[in-house]
């Protein structure tokens, strides 16, 4: 497993208000303390970014064991990647905004 912070090159994020885990890889973080879609679902081996559009710091903490236990903080205009080498279901926050930003990637063949 392997995780990067890094700059923002652009890109586009998309929300979902459907139920259940959205297929894509990659997450936004709109100006609105939520991860857009906060429920994903990739295959084993997907990198998954997420972009930080917003005004303020936030972050991806894994709330599983197994995966890394500190946060991947992204400033304003900042990816963080992480890739998802086995199958199961990993739980994440915003270790600043807990109560608000909270999200599910679901990997599965």
């Amino acid at each position: 497993m392997a995780f990067a912070v890094g700059g923002c090159g652009g890109g586009t994020g998309s929300g979902s208000a459907a139920s259940g885990p959205v297929a894509t890889t990659s997450v936004d973080l709109p100006p609105s303390y939520r991860f857009a879609p906060a429920d994903i679902s990739v295959a084993p081996g997907a990198t998954v970014t997420w972009t930080n559009h917003d005004n303020f710091t936030h972050s991806v903490a894994f709330l599983d064991g197994g995966l890394p236990s500190a946060p991947m903080v992204m400033k304003p205009g900042e990816t963080a990647t992480f890739t998802f080498a086995t199958a199961g279901t990993f739980h994440y926050q915003c270790s600043f905004h807990p109560q608000n930003m909270k999200g599910t990637v679901v990997v599965e063949p």
